[in-house]
This record gives structure tokens, C-alpha cells and sequence, in this order.
């Protein structure tokens, strides 16, 4: 039997300060304990008064009303009122529901009856309080008392399951509410769906929402948000086609999440859907289901679409304009959201920081540096600059209109920048002009302890590569082994980027094998690699195990593996090429043209015209390609003639397409129109002829018998003679057998490039057709007293698909 603790005596000092005493062991003493007396044996004056007790501290319950209920514990002290369990299930409530747990431990500990209604208060509050261990503990002594738990007692328990992510024990719990039928509640059965949520075992959740006898809006709303917390949107849809079967109807509480997975998915029609439903059903007003129509409407269909469903709601607040804003920004139009940027005053809407990270964003779009500084101006005059959001997004700003120094300036304004804002900071300095500002930026930040992430080594990285700082490259490497990231994917792949593109291949290559997982653009960085190198028929070799990889090339990976067929005039593999390009459906205008490329380097001109003229797309890089091949094949007329065709398309031709023009008329003896062609190089197009101009103008005049005139423009040329010019008119010399002017070239030659052997061996040919064998064994003396001998040439032929590559001084392989 137990009563209540006699209150302190009125002098005592603390009477008037200290919390009224609480109910515990300790504090009854047993010569004071007072008998105890069923209800049954109470008077009704003390019964009403017990239930008059007991529904004050409910009421306090629901108020939160502590000061009120340890008021009413006070005067329950000093009566001389015995407590039954009801009075004190509702004591015990009220401290809980306050929030007191440690009174409500002592008003427990104290009853000498714990009844369900006592220990499923005490489940609640430590679920409350999210102290799911402590919330379990009663649990278990409460079932080992060999009290049935309640509905209440079992979705509590789930609860603290739900918090502390015990998917073990909710199967126990889960049993135990199927043996004591406590599904009947649907507060038990949305409650598990919870638990099994919360503890990632959705399908767990979803068999049991689906068997439940009466579904909630909170069970479906709970299923949803978790497949959509993991991103398994199309489960959701899944999971909705289920509720429709169901018979149940979708809340509107669902309605966001179900909204939310179209946008992800792209399902403009679904969502269509569902906007027809919320008008259907009244719900055009409400907020939450605009923003999510605004942002569905915007990334599925159009900006117009958005709009139509903004200007429909009645008042718009600033979460409406900023979304609208952002959809504006997403679809490039400029212009329409800084109209409604400036609407927005009209309409009483005063902008918040995400309007202005949205602003920010558009104008970033722009390229227009001014107006970013509009912007930033605004947005320090309405005093928002200074949040950390709208810190980065200015910054941002300006590091994508490429605004350096107010990016720098903005930088510094910072107050507290973290690695996100140092990462964009970096990405604001990738190009070549500034790239060692990037350096120091990647140095500072190192310095000043902040931490780095896989986003700060891609940007140093890129810096990198745009220096080709192969030095500066290996130090960011060795920090980055020491970071731990070497593993990333992104990372790695530009670390092989930047060893490739500074030179050092075989540190690339080792990086290339040791990827995890090889992507195209890595693929085609290394076969890059290859093709600069003497092991270009290694660019096959790669082309083909991507393919085994499953690994799909894009265009620069075809691209280069046709160069390098060009480059070894391997026709065989280039056939293979063009015939899998084929099977694939590429049409790009950069296949194309390493296609036409290819065929003319191989010497299949006939193939080259006709892949030309059937593209859809010709661009400037095509028709150099095929004019330029004509003059290789020899057909003047025809690549004079695709010169004007590509002028009558409107295309303006550049530098490389007067070296085919000028080439064609070389080859083709066009002395009158290689002049001509010359002329409207810089009277007509502005071009200011380049070295290559002027060796092919040589070239004609040199074939036409014109070697002093060839000679005359050489000294004449503003340009300084590289050794290709004089190379080109000393063969010509021994077409029109002058030695005069062959002899000086050859003098310049030497001069120019001393070890170089070719120009002693025309000048000896010459010689020796003319019969002067003296001066040629002259030459040949001279050449061995510098210690010059002619490099051995070398040659290939492709063998079922492999290409063998031999000297002159290779033999018959031994058997």
C-alpha cells in the first residue's frame, strides 16, 4: 500500500522555493505511511474528488501546463486524499507530457500498482524525448509482468522502433501485434509501416501496408517519402498504381511526393494528371502543390507552362516568385524573370534569399558582367549579401560570367567561406590566362586548413592541364594519395587528362589501368596518348576493348581512331570503322568529316566525295577536308570547283582552305588561277597569307618554270623562309635542271638545318641527272666528315586487322 509524501513542514525555509516532492521509494518513510483504500471502500465525496484531481492534471496534460500540474501535486502532498491508479496514471501523464522525465521516473518508481496506461506512458515519453533504448526497456519488463499491451502501447514501441532504427525488434513487434490482433487499430498498422520505413525495409513496409485491413494517408505518405528519399521514383508510381487498385484515394498530402516523382522521372503526362486532380478536387489554392506544379510544368515541359499555372494563383508569395524565377532561369529566359524580379515590388512580395540566389543565377546566364554587378548591388543595398547562400551564389555569379576580380572581391567579403565556397572560387580559374591564380588559390586554401574533396583536386587538376605543369601536377597527385581520393572516378579521370596532355605518358597510361572504371573520355584520353606517339596502331588495339568492355565511344573517340588510320593509310581499319559507325547511327558532322579524311588519306578519294556529298551536315571542317583531298588526288578542277560550291552555301573560307585551293592549283599547273587565288586571299577575305601560302604560290611558280620569280617572292615575303619553302624550289630545280638557284637554296638549307639529310640528297640528284659526279662525291664527303647518315625508312602493312610495322634491315622471323 502506498500514500503520499508528507509535505515539508511550513517554517521549513525551502517551503516557498523548492519543486513540491516527488512520488518515490525514498521518500515514504514507513511510520508515516497512511493506509490505503480501494475505491471501493472510499466515500463518494472522496471519489469525486480523486476524479476532479485527475481531470485538472489531464487538462494540464494537454496544456503543457507544468507550473499548473506540480501546483496540483502540491495540494495532492499536503491532503490527506489516498491516490488511486487512475489519479496517478493521469500524475504520471502530465509529467511526461511536459517533458519531465525524471519527475515522471520518480511518480513510477513510486506507484505501487503499474497498470498498461502507466508503462505505455513511459514508452511515449522516452519515444517523445528520442530516447528509443530507454523507451524499449519498459516495454520488455512490462511484458514480462504479463500485461497485454494496447494499441496505444504497440504503436508507441513501433515509434521508438521508428527512431532508433531497430528493424530486428520491430519483427518481434510485428508478431506480437498479429498474435494479440492488433491491427484492428490503425494507428498500430501505419505505425509499423513507419518502423519498417524508417529501418530502409520498404518492401517490408509495403506487403504490410497493403495487407492492412484500413489504410492511413500517413502509411501511404510514409511508403512514398522513403522510396523517394532513396530516389526510387519509379517505385513510387509503382506503388500509386497499388493505392488506385486499392480503392483508396490520394491525399493531398501525397499529392507533393507523387508531383515531385513525375518531375524526376520526366512524366509530363502523369503530372498533367495529377494537376487535373488537384483542380478537381478544389486544391488550386494551396501552396505547396503550386510550388511542386511550378517546378513539375518547368523541368518537363516549359517555362510557359509554369507560368500558366503561377499567374493563376491568386497571391502569390515570394516561395511562388522564386520558383518562377528559377524556372525562368532554367530555361534561359533572361529577360522574363528580371521583369518579374521587378513585379514583384508591385505586388507586395519582398524577395528572400532565395530569390536572390535565384536573380543571381539568371544573371550568371547572361554572360553580362555589368548586370551580375547590378545584381550584387541590389542585393547588398536590401542587406542580404552577407548570407551564406547568397554569398556563394554571388560568387558563383561572377565565376561563371568570368569575372575574376569581382569574383576575388567577392571571395574575400566572405565571412565565413567553407570548402564549397573555395571550390568555386577555384572553378573560376581553369583557363590558361589565370590558371596560376588557381594554383595559389588550391596552395592558400591547403594552408588555411580547410578540407578538400574530390571537387577541389578536379579544379587544381584542370589548372593543371591548362599549364601542362607537370611538376606542380605530380604535388597535387601526392596530396591527393594522401587525401585518399586517388580511388574516385572523377578524379582520376583528371589526373590522367592532365599527365596525357603534359607529356608524360606513361604515368597516364598507369593511371588509365589502374581506373576502376574506364569511361569514354577516358578511353579516348589514353588513345590520344597513343596516336602522338609511335605506337599509334595501339589506337585500334584500345578501340577495340572498349567495345569488349561494353563501353560505347562518342565522337572525338571515333574521331581519333580514324585520324590514326589516316595517319598509317590503314584503309582496312578504317573500312571497319565506318562500317560500325554505321550499325550505330552516327550522323555527327565530326565523324563525318574524320570519315571523309580518312578515305583521302588512304587514297580512296572515290569513297571520300561520295560520304561527303551524302552528309546532311558539311561543315567549314568538311569542306576543307574534301577540298583539300582533291588537291591530294590531283583533282584541280574539282577542288576549285567545291571551292565554289562552299562559297555559294555561304560558308566563309579561311586559312586551311586556300592552302587547298593553292595546292590544287599546284598540282594541277593552274599558274594564272593560283595567282588569282593568291590575290583574293587578302584583298577579298583578309586573310593574311601564312607560311603554307606562300610555299604552295612557290610551289606554282617552281612547276611552272618560274624559278626566279619562285625565288624573287621568297626574298621578298614579309614572312621569315622556313626550310619547307627552300626545300620546295630545290625540286624543282631538277625538274628545270637549274643548278644556280638549286645551289643557293641548298645554302640556305644547310644553314637552317644543319643535320638534316634530305637537302644534300636533292642536291646530289641533281648533280648526279646534270653528270657532275664530282660535286657529288663532294657532297657525300662532307655529309661523313659531319657524321650525318640518312635515317632508315620504315614501313607497315595491316595482317588480318593487325598492323606490323619493319625496317629495310629487318629480317625473315626465325621458325
Amino acid at each position: 500500500m502506498a500514500s503520499l509524501p508528507l509535505p515539508p513542514l511550513p517554517h521549513d525555509p525551502l517551503y516557498h522555493h523548492r519543486a513540491p516532492p516527488l512520488l518515490s521509494p525514498a521518500a515514504i518513510s514507513p511510520p508515516t505511511r497512511l493506509a490505503v483504500h480501494y475505491p471501493h471502500s472510499r466515500t463518494n465525496a472522496q471519489g469525486d474528488e480523486l476524479r476532479s484531481h485527475a481531470a485538472a492534471l489531464q487538462d494540464c496534460a494537454v496544456r503543457r501546463a507544468l507550473r499548473c500540474g506540480q501546483e496540483l501535486h502540491a495540494r495532492l502532498l499536503r491532503s490527506a486524499l489516498q491516490p488511486d491508479t487512475f489519479l496517478l496514471d493521469s500524475l504520471l501523464n502530465m509529467y511526461c507530457k511536459c517533458g519531465r522525465l525524471l519527475d515522471a521516473r520518480r511518480v513510477f518508481d513510486g506507484m505501487p500498482h503499474r497498470d498498461a496506461v502507466a508503462w505505455t506512458a513511459m514508452v511515449s515519453a522516452h519515444t517523445a524525448a528520442r530516447e528509443p533504448e530507454e523507451a524499449l526497456n519498459p516495454f520488455f519488463q512490462m511484458n514480462q509482468q504479463g500485461l497485454a499491451p494496447s494499441g496505444f502501447t504497440l504503436a508507441s514501441v513501433l515509434k521508438s522502433c521508428s527512431v532508433g532504427s531497430h528493424p530486428k525488434f520491430t519483427h518481434q513487434v510485428h508478431g506480437q501485434a498479429v498474435k494479440l490482433q492488433g491491427f484492428d487499430d490503425p494507428y498500430v498498422g501505419s505505425s509499423l509501416v513507419e518502423a519498417y520505413t524508417s529501418c530502409g525495409e520498404v518492401d517490408a513496409a509495403e506487403t504490410v501496408l497493403l495487407g492492412l485491413p484500413e489504410r492511413s494517408d500517413v502509411s501511404w505518405n510514409a511508403l512514398f517519402n522513403e522510396y523517394a528519399r532513396h530516389g526510387d521514383y519509379r517505385r513510387v508510381m509503382q506503388v500509386l498504381g497499388k493505392l488506385a487498385e486499392s480503392g483508396d484515394e490520394l491525399s493531398k498530402y501525397t499529392l507533393p511526393t507523387v508531383l515531385k516523382c513525375c518531375t524526376e522521372l520526366c512524366l509530363a503526362k502523369s503530372g498533367q494528371a495529377v494537376h487535373a486532380l488537384v483542380i478537381k478536387r478544389g486544391l488550386e489554392h494551396d501552396n505547396i502543390l503550386n510550388n511542386c506544379l511550378i517546378e513539375m510544368y518547368s523541368r518537363c515541359l516549359s517555362a510557359q507552362e509554369a507560368y500558366e499555372v503561377f499567374v493563376r494563383i491568386d497571391e502569390p508569395d515570394v516561395v511562388h516568385c522564386s520558383a518562377m524565377i528559377s524556372s525562368f532561369s532554367r530555361h534561359d529566359m533572361a529577360c522574363e524573370a528580371f521583369d518579374l524580379f521587378v513585379k514583384m515590388a508591385d505586388m507586395g512580395v519582398k524577395p528572400n534569399q532565395y530569390t536572390f540566389v535565384g536573380i543571381a543565377g539568371v544573371a550568371s546566364r547572361t554572360g553580362d558582367a555589368n548586370l551580375c554587378r547590378c545584381v550584387h548591388a541590389h542585393i547588398v543595398k536590401s542587406g542580404f549579401a552577407m548570407l551564406k547562400l547568397v554569398a556563394d551564389a554571388i560568387l558563383n555569379m561572377y565565376v561563371k560570367v568570368g569575372a575574376a576580380k569581382d569574383a576575388t572581391v567577392a571571395f574575400e567579403l566572405m565571412r565565413e567561406p567553407d570548402t564549397f565556397s573555395w571550390n568555386t572560387f577555384l572553378s573560376g580559374f581553369y583557363s590558361e590566362s589565370n590558371c596560376e591564380q588557381g594554383l595559389r588559390i588550391f596552395k592558400q586554401m591547403t594552408c588555411e586548413g580547410f578540407s578538400t574533396n574530390k571537387y577541389t583536386y578536379v579544379g587544381v587538376l584542370r589548372c593543371c592541364t591548362s599549364l601542362t605543369n607537370l611538376r606542380y601536377g605530380t604535388q597535387v597527385h601526392a596530396c591527393l594519395l594522401k587525401s585518399g581520393l586517388q580511388g574516385d572516378t572523377d578524379v582520376s579521370r583528371m589526373l590522367l587528362d592532365m599527365y596525357a596532355q603534359s607529356g608524360c605518358f606513361a604515368s597516364a597510361r598507369l593511371v588509365f589501368y589502374q581506373l576502376k572504371e574506364r569511361d569514354a573520355f577516358s578511353w579516348t584520353v589514353i588513345m590520344s596518348g597513343y596516336a602522338k606517339t609511335e605506337e599509334a596502331e595501339k589506337v585500334i588495339e584500345c578501340f577495340r576493348s572498349m567495345l569488349q568492355e561494353n563501353k560505347r565511344p562518342n565522337d572525338v573517340t571515333l574521331a581519333v581512331s580514324l585520324s590514326v588510320c589516316s595517319d598509317m593509310a590503314s584503309l582496312g581499319s578504317g573500312l571497319q570503322l565506318h562500317s560500325w559507325s554505321i550499325k550505330s547511327g552516327w550522323n555527327s558532322s565530326v565523324v563525318s568529316g574524320a570519315l571523309v579524311d580518312m578515305y583521302v588519306k588512304c587514297g580512296n578519294i572515290t569513297d571520300a566525295e561520295m560520304l561527303f556529298y551524302e552528309s546532311e551536315t558539311r561543315d567549314q571542317v568538311a569542306w576543307n577536308t574534301i577540298i583539300c583531298g582533291y588537291a591530294q588526288h590531283g583533282h584541280g578542277y574539282k577542288a576549285l570547283d567545291a571551292f565554289k560550291q562552299m562559297v555559294d552555301d555561304g560558308k566563309i573560307p579561311d586559312d586551311i582552305t586556300f592552302v587547298g585551293v593553292l595546292s590544287a592549283c599546284s598540282h594541277a599547273g593552274l599558274l594564272d588561277e593560283g595567282r588569282k587565288y593568291f590575290k583574293l586571299l587578302s584583298t577579298v577575305y583578309g586573310i593574311t597569307p601564312t607560311m603554307e601560302h606562300y610555299a604552295c604560290m612557290i610551289d606554282i611558280l617552281s612547276k611552272a618554270g618560274r624559278l626566279a620569280e619562285a625565288e624573287s617572292l621568297i626574298n621578298l615575303m614579309p614572312l621569315t623562309p622556313d626550310p619547307s619553302v627552300w626545300r620546295t624550289i630545290l625540286g624543282s630545280c631538277r625538274i628545270h635542271r637549274n643548278t644556280e638557284i638549286a645551289e643557293r637554296a641548298a645554302e640556305r638549307l644547310f644553314e637552317l638545318e644543319p643535320h638534316d639529310v634530305s637537302s644534300s640528297i636533292l642536291l646530289s640528284n641533281i648533280y648526279a641527272d646534270l653528270g657532275r659526279w664530282n660535286d657529288v662525291n663532294r657532297l657525300r664527303n662532307m655529309l661523313l666528315d659531319r657524321g650525318i647518315k640518312k635515317e632508315p625508312g620504315c614501313s607497315w602493312i595491316e595482317i588480318n586487322g593487325q598492323i606490323h610495322v619493319f625496317l629495310s634491315q629487318d629480317g625473315y622471323p626465325k621458325y
